[in-house]
């Protein structure tokens, strides 16, 4: 896949104007974001905190390491936000699937909605597709009919091609989202890789009719920043993909700015 031709396809979209007025557009977005916190200065006030704002702002969700999945789930119980927990040996992935399996177990017992998986990147770069999709897999069928969000972390992966294969690989093993980073390397969330995730997902959605989820997170800390990623889902995967059920945002800070663009405070 070449990367000129994609930043293209980017330029272009990116030169249409805005399918809606920005206030709107930051009102919606607020819905979508995952506030998250994934350090580890993590305290348990540090959590209501979030958990707070994520309540005052009605956002998508709540993203936090499984010692803090029951805390945040008695927190947002009833509110219809989510609960999301990083699993199976976050960010690097490298522990025994045993140990991911059991750790996934254990922030569905605390009441997560929702788990995001780190692709097993030491596997899929020596070539060893098979035992990376079998662990998504295996991870599925734990989470069962609580979404399953791969990230590919594709900032770790040389070029388009291999963030392409990431995607179809997530996908085909039972991934209900696909998303960009972990946040934790020295490059996150890119345009590009997103562009090739969304294209993924259009033919996926194309041959089988399933819509899968995508969550671009890392860097993501500005209106500024975040606005070049709606509208390219909007632009490929149009409005049907405008649901927290579709569309998420990993991001710490950036809930404030959206806010304050749509004079909500």
């Amino acid at each position: 896949m070449n990367i000129d031709s994609v930043r293209k396809e980017i330029e272009a979209i990116l030169n249409r104007p805005l399918p809606f007025p920005e206030k709107e557009i930051c009102a919606r977005l607020l819905g979508f974001v995952d506030l998250t916190t994934l350090e580890g200065t993590d305290t348990r006030q540090r959590v209501r905190e979030l958990c707070g704002k994520a309540l005052r702002y009605r956002t998508g969700g709540v993203c936090v390491y499984p010692y803090y999945a029951g805390l945040t789930a008695s927190l947002l119980k009833g509110s219809g936000i989510r609960t999301a927990c990083v699993v199976g040996g976050f960010p690097a992935s490298q522990i025994p699937l045993e140990l991911k399996l059991a750790e996934a177990r254990y922030v569905l017992e605390q009441g997560a909605d929702e788990m995001d998986m780190v692709l097993a990147q030491g596997a899929f770069l020596e070539g060893d597709h098979r035992r990376a999709g079998e662990e998504i897999k295996a991870m599925k069928a734990v989470c069962g009919e609580k979404h399953l969000k791969v990230i590919l972390e594709t900032g770790a992966l040389q070029d388009l091609d291999l963030v392409e294969a990431a995607a179809w690989l997530a996908i085909e093993n039972g991934a209900d989202f696909i998303k960009t980073s972990t946040g934790k390397t020295a490059v996150s969330a890119t345009l590009e890789a997103y562009y090739v995730m969304l294209q993924v997902i259009k033919a996926y959605y194309q041959q089988s009719g399933r819509r899968i989820g995508i969550k671009p997170a890392g860097g993501i800390s500005s209106v500024e920043a975040v606005l070049p990623y709606f509208r390219l889902l909007y632009a490929v995967l149009g409005e049907a993909w405008l649901s927290p059920d579709l569309f998420r945002i990993g991001a710490s800070r950036l809930a404030d700015g959206l806010a304050k663009e749509a004079d909500l405070v």
